[in-house]
């Protein structure tokens, strides 16, 4: 990997800081001015509901107003902005690119914007099975991967290898969480199918425990850019602290494509790593015995079983895993819950000595469906389910939940960012 470098250059001047990152780098040597190029921001999740903070979430409108600029200034204008972000409805990536502005780049510099939703995909053996990737990311020339710079509760680091897993549709996107496969061993294999040609990691903010908006953001001003998608998450990895030999799927994909992890093997240049190195923890706190949030012990909580999730929970059952948690939480009144365990995702199985068990989605109902354990079941059903439903089979059940309480959680974490710290929502914006 030695002939690979990665670029780490300093956020001042969003348009000055890209610029400088790609020619540190030489992200565009091997582009041709024909070239069909898609460009791939992480644009995961967006909430039309209720507060949204994207910092550390979402690729900045800024970083892609700069990318497309100098784009065009090179003489590049066959490109393409694309993306399949899902939310618990339904396609919502159209939606999204409208609130970031996307539709003032198609307006100044002809830049074409696919929801890969609405799109054709394409079954491509991957190796012993198969995985339905966007025919428009198969058929670019060249992609520009645009990750952000974060953690992710279920394999560590979100970077630009976990980015390309949006480029799926909906059902290989739940493949990857599989109740017998390992997650981080479905994804990287999209990499290898796709003409990655330059990973741009959006740094502006950086994420602890993501991958969505309940994570804490901090201002991080840095961008990485490289030609090598692995060299790139190495480094990406390194300035949240995280070792790649510690991070299972960047292993996988270098023992796959022959690779060696080893930062040694990386010309870095402009920043250090170690001088912008900060920990962002990844991962949310657990109680020993696996019976739920360690906020629920300190709270008091007792007589319900919240088992932790796992990688088998997909993504759309995992952006209500926390409104569930809050509901649950706004149902407690000091007294301990009747003996209750709650299970998710495709491998978790009911335990004996509860007097009921909830079970929070398809699969877990699926899984769980003739279990001689449970005494009673409440079945969560839908892929994902829907809160309104979980809300009336609680209260059957004699719990009250109270959706106010989840609303005010989400205004709390949304306020809890301000301008004087550099959380501007003006980088989502493009003018």
């Amino acid at each position: 990997m030695a002939n690979f470098l990665v670029s780490i250059v300093k956020h001042t001047d969003t348009y000055g800081a890209l610029k400088k990152s790609i020619e540190l780098c030489n992200g565009l040597k091997d582009f041709k001015k024909n070239d069909k190029i898609l460009i791939k921001p992480n644009l995961v999740s967006w909430d039309f509901d209720l507060p949204f903070p994207p910092y550390g979430v979402v690729t900045t409108s800024a970083v892609m107003f700069a990318l497309v600029q100098i784009l065009y200034e090179e003489g590049y204008s066959r490109v393409t902005i694309g993306e399949a972000s899902l939310g618990v409805s339904g396609s919502m990536a159209k939606n999204i690119f409208k609130v970031l502005g996307y539709e003032k780049l198609r307006e100044k510099f002809g830049v074409k914007l696919v929801d890969f939703n609405e799109d054709k995909f394409v079954a491509v053996d991957v190796g012993g099975f198969k995985l339905s990737i966007a025919q428009k990311a198969l058929e670019a020339d060249k992609i520009i991967n645009v990750p952000v710079l974060k953690t992710h509760n279920q394999c560590k680091v979100s970077l630009g290898i976990k980015n390309l897993k949006g480029c799926l549709n909906r059902t290989s996107k739940k493949q990857c969480h599989g109740r017998d496969e390992e997650l981080e061993h479905m994804f990287p294999h999209i990499a290898e199918k796709l003409p990655v040609a330059l990973t741009i990691i959006d740094g502006i903010f950086a994420l602890a425990k993501g991958p969505g908006a309940t994570g804490k953001a901090v201002r991080k001003d840095l961008l990485v850019a490289s030609r090598n998608i692995l060299a790139c998450d190495m480094v990406g990895a390194a300035l949240i602290g995280y070792n790649a030999s510690e991070v299972e799927h960047l292993k996988y994909f270098a023992q796959r494509s022959r690779q060696v992890i080893n930062l040694a093997d990386i010309e870095v240049l402009g920043e250090s790593i170690e001088k912008h190195a900060e920990y962002l923890e990844s991962d949310w706190a657990w109680t020993e015995d696996n019976s739920g949030p360690a906020g629920f012990k300190k709270r008091g909580i007792k007589g319900i079983a919240i088992r932790k999730y796992d990688s088998s929970l997909c993504t759309a059952c995992s952006k209500l895993y926390n409104p569930m948690l809050i509901l649950l939480s706004s149902a407690f009144k000091g007294e301990p819950f009747p003996g209750i365990e709650v299970l998710t995702g495709k491998r978790q199985k009911a335990s004996p000595g509860f007097e009921k068990t909830i079970l929070f989605g398809k699969c877990a109902c699926m899984q769980n469906k003739d279990n001689p354990n449970i005494k009673k079941a409440v079945f969560i059903k839908g892929c994902p389910p829907d809160l309104n439903e979980f809300q009336r089979l609680l209260h059957e059940e004699g719990i009250e939940c109270n959706y106010d309480q989840y609303v005010s959680y989400r205004h709390y974490i949304y306020d809890r960012y301000e301008d004087k710290d550099g959380f501007d929502m003006g980088l989502f914006k493009i003018i």
